[in-house]
């Protein structure tokens, strides 16, 4: 899942075009670079920290949290796809960067407690930060994809009554897109998943035989067990070549959306691998009109 940026990089091909402005017109611009840096957002582990990209703006804007890939024991927060950047550069939105414990610190459900706390601790800030705490987006590819669509299916952390001002506040977003990102580990058991990360991921050694995984944990870890009508719009993006997360679990998590009445939205890449390396400026062009329809518009 290390190849999960690969992604992203298939994606920055023309994606500045919907924006108003062209690929070479960015690359000449100066890149929004980080306006707070390794901010952190609870105390357990040095990994808990985020990055700040503040748009310039008059009033408050809308905000994307990315979350980085990497088989969930990997990867870092550095590392940002650049059509999130535009919006920053063009003042549309403001990016934050999110950084969560691996699974050589700790197994599920650490890394989505900390995407949700994170998110948490975004809205603590809209106001400093100069953020719209309604207007709320998370995207990542690969382990950053599972994430991303776990933290906007699942329900609320908020915890009102708590003494920490943090928790208060809701852990739901406004809308989610997916990149190549695993979405039920119960196809683990009907499909070969050749990569040792989804068992690790639910604390269990590489090779570890599916009928010997807990039915609990791999119903817990999934998205698709979340999936209410009550969720905010997800778009996925997915190779049905793709030999790492199988095209199944975006097509199983669309059904579902489908069937409870969620809004979603598939794209499938003919021929994409793991990378979606032959994505086209169209599909960039629908991820990026996504992010506006569901986060940008009144």
């Amino acid at each position: 899942m290390q190849t999960a940026m690969k992604l992203f990089v298939a994606l920055a091909v023309g994606v500045s075009l919907p924006l108003g402005s062209c690929a070479t017109c960015f690359a000449q611009a100066a890149e929004p670079v980080a306006t707070h840096k390794d901010i952190a957002y609870d105390t357990d582990h040095t990994a808990q920290c985020l990055d700040v990209y503040l748009a310039k703006s008059d009033k408050p804007v809308p905000v994307m949290i990315h979350i980085h890939g990497g088989g969930w024991r990997a990867g870092s927060k550095n590392h940002v796809p650049r059509w999130l950047k535009q919006f920053v550069a063009d003042g549309q939105m403001s990016l934050v960067s999110v950084e969560y414990r691996f699974t050589d610190v700790a197994p599920h459900p650490a890394q989505v407690n900390d995407c949700q706390r994170a998110i948490q601790f975004v809205r603590h800030n809209a106001a400093k930060w100069n953020i719209n705490p309604e207007r709320i987006g998370v995207t990542g590819g690969s382990a950053g994809g599972h994430l991303s669509a776990w933290v906007a299916l699942h329900d609320d952390a908020a915890k009102p009554e708590s003494k920490d001002p943090i928790e208060r506040h809701s852990s739901r977003v406004a809308c989610a897109v997916s990149f190549a990102g695993p979405t039920d580990w119960s196809l683990l058991s009907k499909i070969e998943h050749r990569h040792p990360a989804y068992r690790q991921l639910i604390g269990y050694e590489p090779g570890t035989p599916a009928a010997e995984l807990s039915a609990r944990l791999m119903t817990d870890v999934s998205p698709v067990s979340f999936a209410s009508k009550d969720d905010p719009p997800l778009m996925q993006v997915h190779g049905d070549n793709d030999d790492i997360v199988p095209v199944e679990h975006a097509k199983i998590l669309e059904e579902k959306l489908k069937s409870v009445g969620s809004q979603s939205e598939l794209v499938v890449i003919p021929g994409g691998n793991h990378g979606v390396s032959g994505a086209s400026d169209q599909v960039a062009k629908r991820a990026i009109e996504f992010v506006r329809q569901h986060l940008l518009k009144p």
